[in-house]
């Protein structure tokens, strides 16, 4: 490839993440210069998977879907092994083995999200759009949310080896997606699915039932709204137990890593301020408020940088 390809392939990264992922992008502003374009490849590339799976939900578009995911994990087997003729024309694909290779991130993070996404796919083997418990949502979010922060893993880099902070990296990952599932309870339901553990939503009385009269009037029952503060309170666990890793992170990195927590774990606060209304409204961080967090990790940033 030339230079001037993956130039370009690594600005369209970059663009896709400023347009889908505004808590995530406004995080990487403070990361090193130079860190940012794998971080945007790698957040482009599971938001071209991510949207694949979600175009799927008819059926006549589901073999389709899986076998995008198919073509996307040979062409990338391709491109690292060095195939000739592998791996198209796909940009981002050609962003993302870069940085594959240039970190040393160890490609099986990225079979394992792959085979986590097809989970999401309607009518193949591993489909799955209900989760019985904890347990099973964890299994499912190895693959589309532990194994994110395994790949930033090495790009961010530590100060200790990469193993022992893998754990805390993988629970964040957890964190955020979880985060995820809470405040697009409405939105997973039209689509046919429920991202949540069934046995802890029926310990307050939920069932599928309660969930769809809720998003169908806009109306959260008390025992949803009990079952959500619940949830959150083991969310915000996983956060804690998550939080620590951050200290094991190059220096530099760790304001933008903080940064990202801090306002992911504050869409679960604008759940609770909204009386727990995920049927009528997305929670969303007000924008004065995630500027002010950067604002302050920022300066953070710049006094380490002249220290």
């Amino acid at each position: 490839m030339s230079s001037a390809e993956l130039e370009l392939a690594y600005r369209d990264c970059r663009r896709i993440a400023a347009e889908h992922g505004r808590t995530y992008f406004l995080a990487t502003r403070l990361l090193e210069p130079e860190r940012r374009p794998a971080v945007h490849a790698l957040y482009a590339f599971a938001r071209m998977v991510d949207d694949i799976v979600d175009d799927s939900t008819a059926a006549t578009r589901a073999e389709h879907s899986a076998a995008q995911l198919d073509r996307i994990e040979h062409e990338l087997r391709g491109r690292l092994a060095h195939a000739p003729g592998a791996g198209g024309a796909d940009r981002i694909l050609l962003a993302v083995s870069d940085t594959i290779v240039r970190y040393d991130i160890a490609p099986e993070h990225f079979w394992v999200f792959l085979d986590s996404m097809r989970m999401d796919i309607p009518g193949g083997p591993q489909y799955r759009d209900r989760y019985p418990t904890m347990d099973a949502l964890r299994e499912y979010m190895r693959g589309s949310a532990a194994a994110i922060g395994l790949q930033l893993l090495p790009v961010l880099g530590t100060v200790v080896p990469i193993a022992e902070a893998e754990p805390a990296a993988a629970a964040l990952g957890e964190a955020f997606q979880l985060t995820n599932f809470l405040r697009d309870i409405a939105e997973d339901l039209n689509r046919g699915r429920i991202y949540l553990p069934a046995d802890e939503l029926a310990a307050f009385g939920v069932d599928e039932e309660l969930l769809k009269h809720c998003n169908d009037t806009g109306r959260s029952d008390p025992r949803v709204r009990r079952a959500l503060a619940h949830l959150i309170a083991v969310n915000r666990g996983i956060y804690r137990r998550a939080t620590p890793g951050i200290d094991l992170l190059t220096p530099r990195v760790r304001p933008a890593i903080r940064t990202a927590a801090t306002l992911y774990a504050a869409i679960l606060d604008e759940i609770e301020r909204s009386d727990y209304a995920v049927f009528t409204r997305r929670a969303t961080v007000p924008q004065h408020r995630r500027l002010r967090v950067a604002a302050r990790e920022f300066a953070f940033t710049a006094e380490v940088h002249r220290t």
